[in-house]
């Protein structure tokens, strides 16, 4: 089957993700006091993540719920999406970076659909354990903290941390969605370009 090698793709960054999520819950401690350093700026860090990037919230009953409930219909459309690149036989990179995106989305979809119920990690006060799970984050990149130079319009002078906490999911979105960036030229050619390859190619 010609879709099966991208949706296994999928699959291993789901297992990978999951796998890991799950170590670090029954595993470690949350915060610092659990906090393994690798390197001064790599450190494995257990925290909980409402589900939001960048620790958004939306404020409102049934915002998490409605948050799902993208999520779940997204990663539907991206795995739509795969069979439809595969069908017009588009760029492979494409696809296997589309493919990348859908394990990643995936795997954050399992926990804010499941973790509330199984790990009991939903917030307290949710509606329902169900659709309120809190994302498992653990990959802390401790890049750089200080006081911007006052030059900087608006916030220069002031102190800022810059230490994302990610997970695998994370990572295999940003990877996917930066090489999509990176090489949007040769995934998406120009009608003109794609013309000038059939006629030569005639």
């Amino acid at each position: 089957m010609k879709y099966a090698p991208y949706f296994l793709l999928s699959l291993i960054i789901i297992i990978i993700d999951q796998f890991i999520k799950l170590w670090v819950h029954f595993n470690m401690e949350m915060g610092i006091t659990g906090q393994v350093v690798i390197f001064d700026w790599l450190k494995i860090h257990y925290i909980l993540n409402p589900g939001m990037a960048f620790g958004l919230k939306w404020d409102n009953m049934y915002g998490k719920l409605a948050l799902s409930a993208f999520r779940i219909i997204a990663t539907i459309g991206i795995a739509y999406y795969i069979t439809y690149l595969v069908r017009k036989d588009a760029h492979k990179g494409l696809v296997w970076c589309v493919a990348l995106i859908l394990g990643g989305a995936i795997g954050n979809v399992i926990d804010g659909t499941f973790y509330g119920v199984f790990l009991n990690n939903a917030p307290a006060g949710s509606l329902t354990p169900w659709f309120h799970g809190q994302v498992i984050d653990m990959i802390y990149l401790d890049i750089w903290e200080g006081n911007l130079p006052s030059w900087i319009p608006l916030i220069g002078g002031q102190y800022y941390s810059f230490w994302p906490i990610f997970n695998i999911a994370d990572a295999s979105i940003f990877v996917g969605v930066f090489v999509i960036i990176f090489m949007q030229g040769a995934f998406f050619p120009k009608k003109e370009e794609v013309k000038s390859e059939v006629v030569s190619g005639q």
